[in-house]
């Protein structure tokens, strides 16, 4: 059985497009392959870099604060129990509009060469 805790087993890093995470599982930790979880983070005010993944489809789940979600050029506010499914093509970018914190789930997990930019 795999069991990973967030405080203890997961370190953070900055991604690509600029969100502090902590990744809880992923391909490094076997037997996960076919889909990463990640808890990410942004102070107020913060903001992911506006991009897309071609490959991963993405599940974003609010656990604290609340953000302005913009997805394919529709903006939305959303908050606390919020999950939103950003498709892979889909450009994306989440700002902070209180300190945030939220799960990131990918499949298929998590690369930055999965990341693009304008």
């Amino acid at each position: 059985m795999q069991v990973r805790n967030l405080e203890r087993d997961a370190e953070p890093f900055t991604t690509a497009d600029g969100s502090t995470i902590r990744e809880i599982l992923n391909v490094q930790h076997p037997p996960t392959a076919r889909q990463s979880l990640a808890e990410a983070s942004l102070p107020a005010g913060g903001a992911t870099e506006r991009h897309y993944h071609r490959d991963a489809e993405e599940i974003y789940f609010v656990l604290t604060g609340t953000a302005r979600m913009e997805l394919a050029g529709e903006e939305r506010e959303v908050g606390p129990g919020d999950a939103i499914l950003i498709p892979p093509g889909a450009w994306h970018q989440i700002t902070a509009l209180q300190d945030l914190r939220f799960l990131c789930c990918c499949a298929p997990p998590y690369r930055h060469e999965d990341t693009y930019f304008a």
